[in-house]
């Protein structure tokens, strides 16, 4: 079995994501502290809800630096949705704040066209449209087809600088980044545990990159 485990900092649908890795043949271990991430070679990094206090949390924790430690040594990473947006350098949501500053971009807020009825937060199923920038995005949709349907819930959405790292676009009034790839790190703004066979995809595909066994063995 291939040892995943999912960061608990008091802001995940850690239920929901869990099952979803198991089905996909991930063990999982629920964490909670930054000492037992480097015990892992696979993470994944979940999240509903605001950005600041999620910030403050894996600071307070020590969390951040533990996972900027795991990345940098080459083992696989995944954020979903809030976990997503907390890889980027800042967010505007409620004010400026500093991220984890692993993708350079920022956070920002869907905003209205001149006399456009936008629905926020973009809630629903939705379109993903995959880039073919590079390899990492081929592995992280290996056997998923372009302008697949996942479920997406935000207010938020994420611009990184580097246009190299998008694996997906989609469409909410403007084209967003719905997902990212970067050599260790994947990154999906939408729910891969709620977005049925496509989603259950994205996270074998995750799954299948894991070593093994953890780090620790």
């Amino acid at each position: 079995m291939r040892k995943i485990a999912i960061i608990d900092y008091g802001m995940g649908n850690l239920r929901s994501v869990s099952k979803a890795v198991e089905l996909c043949g991930g063990d999982v271990d629920i964490i909670s502290d930054a000492d037992s991430i480097k015990n892992y070679n696979s993470i994944i990094l979940p999240g509903v809800g605001a950005f600041e206090p999620a910030i403050k949390i894996l600071n307070q924790k020590g969390i951040d630096i533990a996972i900027k430690e795991h990345i940098k040594n080459k083992k696989m990473f995944l954020g979903i949705c809030l976990g997503f947006q907390l890889l980027f350098s800042e967010s505007y949501e409620d004010g400026l704040h500093k991220g984890l500053n692993i993708v350079e971009g920022s956070v920002e807020k869907f905003v209205p066209k001149q006399n456009e009825k936008l629905i926020i937060p973009h809630m629903g199923w939705n379109k993903i449209f995959i880039s073919k920038a590079n390899n990492t995005v081929k592995e992280m949709y290996n056997n998923i087809k372009d302008e697949s349907y996942v479920y997406f819930v935000h207010s938020y959405y994420c611009k990184p600088t580097n246009k190299e790292y998008i694996a997906t676009t989609t469409n909410h009034s403007i084209d967003f980044c719905s997902s990212i790839a970067k050599e260790n790190v994947w990154g999906c703004q939408f729910h891969p545990e709620k977005s049925s066979e496509i989603g259950l995809q994205l996270l074998k595909n995750f799954v299948s990159k894991c070593e093994v066994s953890n780090g620790s063995n």
